[in-house]
């Protein structure tokens, strides 16, 4: 069919949210419009956004799954703030959305999911598509499960099956609007199913019926042209941020020459890290989905004792879980990476929801003085970077690393320049050699306080770790007290000198002045979306982002002290603010926190660093 000849609008970027009941295929549908963005060549930020109850009932808000799409002609570092369009696939999920779409945006909906009953379910007392609330949008109203159950007639298709093929006609219709090819969606039909060739021919047909319907409407009165951006040369792909870990995770093994070992216990949002390295024993990847947490952190430190690059993931009530095992591997110095995927607590809290709110458990949570080294990823992309510098730490400083992500990370995809692997740093393990006469299993290197690793069956190498006290040098179990604070000292001076191994802090925008704005993790992006923005307007606003936390960087105080006013954004009620007064006791640490269980919007940042430059 001919595409209608419609006017062109030209944006720099686009927001779009698909959502819907959480068997309405909402995550593939996004998955596929990002994918085809990427190949289009905008750069992209997604996020998935899932239902915390298993089985929530259909058509009420608490079953609404969502997926959001930021693509753009240059680099995007959020999902976005507000949508431009609106893809609502029943009264549920509109109700639900319709705040995070722009006025004027373009709101997609399935007329024939709009019946008394979804109506009532979803809260309203009438039916929104009627009584004139949608005013300020463009609505397109497409009767999708009819005209989806209509273009399969003859395919012998039953009822069931064609209605769950829906979500291709709503994106048929998104790309159509945003001017897309049909060509690469039909492609990963193609691969994705070539062991069911029916399911190749519905979606093909349902997906085409939803772009021709679109070409047939008069409510669509443009199309939206995003142009690629122009990006570095090399080899890109769309990633999540749990993917992201895993990879990172194998090429540090790969670097290092260590085997790596996953001991886990499955937990939201931290489980695809687990599957993502399961996929990968031809490269000698072991993984071991253990019964608990508990099991699952034990294992690897008994990998680590072997002479593995030992890992374990989890998300804040995994992380408790584990602590006493944590324990067990700062005292017996051994490697060991943890990855704390962070999610909304205490308890079980808010599962699928994404917080900052384990920095204190990462700090401090484990009995007597137990440090250990913690770093935050602040992107889908540098959760590998992150992951792999985490598992070079651990391996250069025999001790336990814990890697701080989170839900809006792990799940959220970003474009990935793939690097080479003779480009990343080396790791260098103080391994042991074979019959050394002057080994012992704690004597340390003077510069770094670091012990040798001595890998078991290495001839001449044969001695005993544990959880007791050890005496220096020889390593026997000691209860003398002055031992115990010599041990308990060089445990924390080793942490601090890894200062001497990492960079210092940066800061974005000038380095004195009247406020500077202080982050960690996710909440990258929108902080530095909004800085920005205010700085190309001229005001005088800096932004430190922190990815090293345990130890801080090395000029941490002096970058502090440029400033007039400090304010520090996090996704909790004030961690990272108050281990920063802790450390740094000034007067002018002000904070901005939002414990929701959602990021930062750009818009509420750019209110708030006005209201603190404006006050005197």
């Amino acid at each position: 069919m001919a595409k209608k000849k419609r006017p062109v609008v030209e944006l720099n970027d686009a927001v779009i949210k698909f959502v819907g009941d959480s068997g309405d295929g909402m995550q593939l549908s996004g998955n596929m419009f990002s994918d085809v963005a990427a190949l289009v060549g905008n750069d992209l930020a997604t996020f998935p956004d899932f239902p915390a109850e298993i089985r929530a009932p259909q058509n009420t808000i608490e079953g609404v799954s969502g997926f959001q799409v930021h693509m753009g002609n240059s680099k995007i570092f959020t999902t976005g703030d507000l949508v431009d369009v609106l893809v609502a696939m029943n009264p549920a999920s509109l109700r639900a959305n319709l705040k995070w779409a722009k006025k004027g945006a373009t709101i997609v909906t399935d007329t024939d999911a709009y019946d008394e009953k979804t109506i009532e379910k979803a809260g309203y007392k009438n039916n929104p598509l009627t009584d004139d609330s949608l005013a300020d949008y463009n609505v397109i109203k497409a009767p999708m499960t009819a005209l989806t159950k209509e273009s399969l007639k003859g395919t012998g298709i039953d009822n069931k099956t064609a209605e769950r093929s829906k979500n291709m006609f709503a994106l048929g219709i998104l790309y159509y609007i945003f001017n897309r090819d049909l060509s690469t969606s039909f492609h990963y039909f193609e691969e994705k199913f070539k062991k069911k060739p029916e399911l190749i021919k519905i979606n093909k047909i349902v997906l085409q019926a939803g772009y021709n319907f679109a070409d047939t409407i008069e409510t669509i009165e443009s199309v939206i042209q995003v142009a690629p951006a122009v990006m570095e040369k090399g080899r890109y792909r769309n990633i999540t941020g749990n993917t992201a870990t895993a990879w990172g995770l194998m090429a540090a093994s790969e670097k290092s020459g260590r085997p790596l070992f996953l001991g886990s216990y499955p937990i939201t949002p931290a489980t695809e890290i687990l599957m993502e390295l399961a996929k990968h024993k031809s490269l000698g990847t072991k993984v071991f989905q253990a019964e608990d947490e508990i099991a699952g952190i034990c294992s690897a430190i008994g990998a680590s004792y072997t002479g593995s690059l030992a890992c374990t993931t989890t998300s804040g009530p995994g992380l408790s879980l584990k602590s006493e095992a944590i324990g067990l591997a700062v005292m017996t110095e051994l490697p060991l990476v943890i990855v704390d995927v962070q999610r909304g607590g205490p308890s079980t809290g808010l599962p699928t929801k994404s917080e900052q709110s384990d920095l204190y458990q990462a700090l401090f949570g484990r009995n007597g003085e137990c440090p250990v080294i913690v770093l935050a990823a602040s992107t889908a992309e540098n959760c590998f970077y992150y992951a792999y510098e985490a598992a070079k730490l651990a391996l250069e400083h025999m001790t336990p690393v814990i890697l701080l992500t989170d839900g809006y990370l792990g799940f959220g995809s970003t474009l990935f320049k793939i690097p080479k692997m003779a480009d990343m740093p080396s790791i260098n393990p103080p391994i042991a050699k074979p019959n050394d006469p002057d080994y012992r299993p704690y004597k340390r290197n003077p510069e770094t306080l670091v012990r040798q690793w001595a890998l078991p069956g290495t001839e001449g190498l044969r001695h005993r770790l544990g959880g007791l006290e050890k005496a220096d040098i020889t390593g026997s179990v000691s209860t003398d007290p002055l031992n115990h604070q010599k041990m308990v000292n060089f445990r924390a001076g080793k942490v601090e000198k890894v200062a001497d191994f990492i960079p210092e802090q940066p800061i974005d925008g000038h380095p004195q002045g009247e406020l500077l704005v202080v982050s960690w993790g996710g909440t990258y992006g929108a902080v530095h979306s909004a800085v920005n923005q205010l700085q190309n307007e001229g005001k005088p606003i800096s932004h430190a982002h922190f990815h090293h936390i345990m130890p801080l960087p090395k000029n941490t105080e002096k970058v502090l002290k440029g400033f007039k006013k400090i304010v520090v954004c996090e996704l909790n009620s004030g961690q990272f603010v108050n281990f920063l007064r802790m450390k740094f006791p000034m007067p002018n640490f002000c904070q901005f926190n939002k414990v929701q269980g959602l990021p930062f919007m750009i818009s509420e940042l750019i209110e708030k660093f006005n209201q603190l430059l404006e006050e005197k």
